[in-house]
């Protein structure tokens, strides 16, 4: 691959270490190392996923051996007392707020990150999620949980929000010819990131754990200062490719498809077409009944066949005694391990798929599919059947990975390459509401149903039917998508005039790029080695732990 390049500024004139116009990449580099640097930062904020492991730690971070419960503790007393332990129920609200905040400043400073580029992005967030950290592990240490909330829940929040869409532009730029398969690498490392984390956060906190401690606010500092060094390696591992660079042999495909744009929309125009909203809603519907899903995976399994999962086909759920069920919940937390697989997987296939099939007809795949899926659940539940079961589950998981994955591949390919990353930034709210929804219907509808009588195993029935609705909806959204109207284009000079003003310099001396089309240099291989190993030993992890689902 071959480019040329303007003359970079002499070294008195070179802008600061963290500016855009200091990652212009230089001939020879290799657009194979922008993956791992996104997965290095993915890997890293993707821990939200697993900060569970933390709660019942927590919940005896005073009585140490045994909770100290305080009777009618509200939730204002939680946040402020010390002598009482936490509740679960208080320490989730630290999930709640990632997933807000990470959807609310990914939208807020979306277009920051275009102007300011993804290194200062990227080292912005990695101080804000480790030093969030930091700051919950103070609060673990003095038990102030406003301190955790605000720590990891808030300034960790922002860091998720600024860290996830980091390197999305910029590895649409560097792959136009593969965009989906290139943000699929990276993304599928938040999927990933629970699952190197939080056997590591296990380990820490048996070796921390004492007689006057649980060991978590000495795990929340090392995993802190793990994180910020590979976080800032992935950040400074970030270079940008000149303007209207391209990979040799490669042509703009804008002629073979309506749904591919040949010019990029301003971003202060993108939220006033229709098409935003239809892929918000598209992304939102997804997600929804996904997540729904993904919270409920491992009571789901348990109540649904109880006995069988033991050998004992006669015994429903309540039947079980105690030693009967913890029997089930570790089969249930393999099944849960299981999903983190599609969900990984998922994300990185169907992304790739994309490239071939294109995005809208994925989705249609998605919602599709996933109808049938979810209207077949409960059949395959009252058949005793669970490995079909479980089959259906991982591949519906499978498509809400490759939802989040895709979707900046589909904006591109709406709105241009320009400004997707702020665009995948503002769409991000669309998450955030999913988190909301989809578990509020799933818990909600299965208490009723439980209040009203139903049985255990038949209480998820109505709230797969629920799921497949938002599936039909999602499907009616992305059948309405289509091409931006022209007017909405950015003329070729106000484009011209933005690129000059971002001052990413290009063209100057000739080089070779790289690897192109195959092959991998000494520090891909490096860089490749660096995160495939942790996220290699946390597939090993959860394929034993899976095992016993089997």
């Amino acid at each position: 691959m071959t480019a040329t390049f303007d003359t970079l500024p002499n070294a008195s004139e070179r802008p600061g270490l963290l500016e855009r116009e200091r990652i212009v990449a230089r001939a020879g580099f290799n657009r194979w190392l922008l993956p791992p640097a996104a997965l290095a930062i993915h890997l890293c904020i993707g821990m939200a996923y697993g900060f569970s492991v933390f709660w019942l730690p927590l919940t005896r971070a005073v009585g140490i051996d045994q909770p100290v419960a305080c009777s009618d503790m509200s939730l204002a007393t939680a946040l402020f007392t010390t002598s009482c332990d936490w509740r679960v129920s208080d320490l989730g609200w630290i999930y709640t707020l990632f997933f807000v905040l990470l959807g609310s400043s990914a939208a807020l400073w979306g277009g920051w990150l275009e102007k300011a580029g993804p290194r200062k992005a990227g080292v912005v967030a990695a101080f804000c999620w480790s030093g969030g950290i930091a700051i919950a592990a103070l609060g673990v240490a003095i038990h102030q949980l406003w301190l955790m909330w605000l720590g990891a829940g808030v300034i960790g929040g922002i860091g998720l929000g600024l860290g996830y869409i980091s390197p999305v532009s910029t590895l649409i730029k560097w792959f136009p010819d593969r965009r989906g398969m290139a943000t699929g690498m990276a993304i599928m490392g938040f999927g990933g990131g629970a699952m190197v984390g939080a056997p590591i956060a296990d380990v820490l906190m048996n070796t921390f754990k004492g007689p006057h401690s649980v060991g978590v606010w000495q795990t929340f500092l090392v995993m802190a200062a793990i994180y910020i060094v590979f976080m800032l390696a992935g950040a400074f591992g970030y270079r940008v490719p000149p303007n209207g660079w391209r990979p040799d042999g490669w042509t703009p495909p804008a002629a073979k498809s309506k749904m591919i744009a040949a010019h990029s929309v301003h971003l202060r125009d993108a939220h006033k077409t229709p098409q935003f909203w239809l892929i918000w809603l598209v992304l939102c519907l997804n997600v929804s009944a996904g997540i729904g899903v993904i919270g409920m995976a491992s009571p789901m399994l348990q109540e649904i066949f109880g006995g069988r999962l033991i050998g004992h086909p006669e015994l429903s759920f309540a039947d079980l005694d105690t030693a009967q069920k913890a029997s089930i919940a570790a089969i249930a937390a393999g099944f849960a391990g299981l999903l983190s697989l599609f969900n990984i997987g998922g994300r990185f296939f169907w992304a790739s798929a994309s490239d071939r099939i294109g995005r809208k007809t994925t989705f249609y795949i998605f919602f599709l599919v996933g109808i049938l899926l979810y209207l077949s659940a409960p059949t395959a539940a009252h058949s005793g059947n669970q490995v079909l079961f479980v089959a259906i589950l991982c591949v519906i998981i499978s498509m809400y990975g490759g939802g989040f994955a895709t979707v900046p591949a589909y904006l591109a390919d709406i709105f241009g390459t320009q400004f997707v990353g702020a665009i995948h930034g503002r769409l991000l709210t669309a998450w955030a509401t999913a988190g909301i929804v989809g578990p509020v219907v799933v818990n909600y509808i299965r208490e009723f149903q439980i209040a009203a009588g139903v049985p255990r195993d038949q209480v998820y029935d109505f709230t797969m039917y629920i799921l497949a609705g938002m599936l039909a909806l999602g499907l009616v959204a992305n059948t309405l998508v289509r091409p931006v109207a022209a007017r909405w284009y950015m003329s070729d000079a106000e484009l011209k005039a933005l690129q000059a003003r971002s001052a990413t310099s290009e063209a100057a001396a000739g080089g070779s790029f790289g690897i192109g089309r195959g092959g991998l240099d000494l520090n891909a291989v490096l860089a490749w080695t660096a995160v495939g190993v942790p996220l290699l030993v946390g597939v090993w992890i959860t394929l034993q732990k899976t095992a016993a689902l089997f």
